[in-house]
């Protein structure tokens, strides 16, 4: 450092010709070859397939992966949420920037349009706001209304919590310290859809919405009208089947009753999942919930193929399945 402040020289401009042993010195070429690599995808072509490659060549997702603690798992979604706005920037127009430089979808252009976003956030707003938090921030404080949003499976709970008891009572505890933060109000979300790992997912209703007595449900129409639900069947259990049609939105207050189990379209004391590898385009397969499908279409690469799968007898019946994560049956 020393040496780069004589000279006016950056440590980058200097790593070349810094005089160190043959075996650093191999380390230091790898990591210039590497970051002049990055540079240059971010500076051209496509900014989700630039960050996509830099995430995982530069080893932070297998890191993150392999980090199984609740703050390890957070900060993966965190980076999986980063990549899903980068993959919205590609292919949506970009608020408060120019036609030219809505054009320039490199990572670079993500980088300049965040930078403007973030000075239009910066004005003063009055008291009239927002406060954004994560469950963890909000544990001991309360406020008159509270959004929770999100509210979907491999969302919340995360795709990571859902393989054991205990992760699952973990998701669990979070949503009541969540649910629980509000004074008067509190408003349930989830989306029909959402960009999830760079492909547009269709989604199931988180399975804590499902554990919520009805009679202390109001369902929201888009319009912002209320209607009590009680008495009247769950607005969740079914909303797999028509994900592409509008969903409800859900104020709650009162208390809970244990889970009612979902409507299965396979036995699960006889379902086998198949390695996820074996999945090939052709085949016949079986979904717990989904039932019978067939694979139209595998794309993406081995640690992240997504199935194209058209399954029988349900309303929209066509669905991507990310099969690292999905349990699904070979037939034949």
């Amino acid at each position: 450092s020393s040496e780069a402040g004589d000279s006016g020289k950056t440590m980058w401009e200097l790593l070349p010709h810094l005089q160190v042993n043959s075996r650093a010195r191999n380390a230091l070429d790898n990591f210039a070859r590497m970051v002049n690599d990055f540079r240059q995808r971010a500076l051209s072509g496509h900014a989700f397939q630039a960050a996509v490659y830099i995430a995982k060549h530069s080893g932070l997702m297998d890191e993150l992966k392999a980090d199984t603690t609740v703050e390890g798992m957070n900060r993966l979604e965190n980076v999986n949420s980063l990549l899903d706005g980068i993959q919205e920037f590609v292919e949506g127009d970009s608020l408060g920037t120019s036609a030219q430089q809505q054009e320039d979808k490199s990572l670079a252009g993500y980088i300049q349009n965040i930078a403007l976003l973030t000075d239009l956030d910066e004005g003063d707003g009055g008291n009239d706001f927002v406060t954004l938090m994560s469950v963890h921030a909000a544990k001991g404080l309360e406020f008159p209304s509270i959004f929770v949003v999100g509210l979907e499976e491999k969302l919340f709970p995360s795709f990571m919590s859902m393989d054991t008891i205990e992760g699952l009572d973990e998701e669990r505890r979070l949503f009541y310290v969540a649910i629980t933060r509000a004074e008067a109000f509190l408003t349930l979300t989830y989306a029909a859809s959402r960009y999830r790992y760079g492909q547009m997912r269709y989604n199931e209703p988180s399975r804590f919405l499902i554990e919520i007595d009805l009679n202390h449900l109001d369902e929201a129409s888009p319009l912002g009208n209320q209607t009590s639900l009680a008495g009247r069947g769950s607005p969740f259990e079914d909303a797999s089947a028509t994900a592409s049609t509008a969903r409800p939105t859900a104020s709650v207050k009162g208390n809970f009753k244990k889970p009612s189990p979902s409507t299965l379209a396979a036995d699960p004391k006889t379902f086998r999942p198949s390695p996820s590898e074996a999945i090939q385009t052709g085949m016949r397969v079986l979904h717990l919930k989904f039932g019978t499908g067939k694979v139209l279409h595998i794309d993406g690469g081995r640690d992240n193929r997504v199935a194209t799968i058209f399954f029988e007898g349900i309303d929209n019946p066509q669905r991507r399945i990310m099969l690292k994560f999905a349990k699904l049956q070979i037939l034949d």
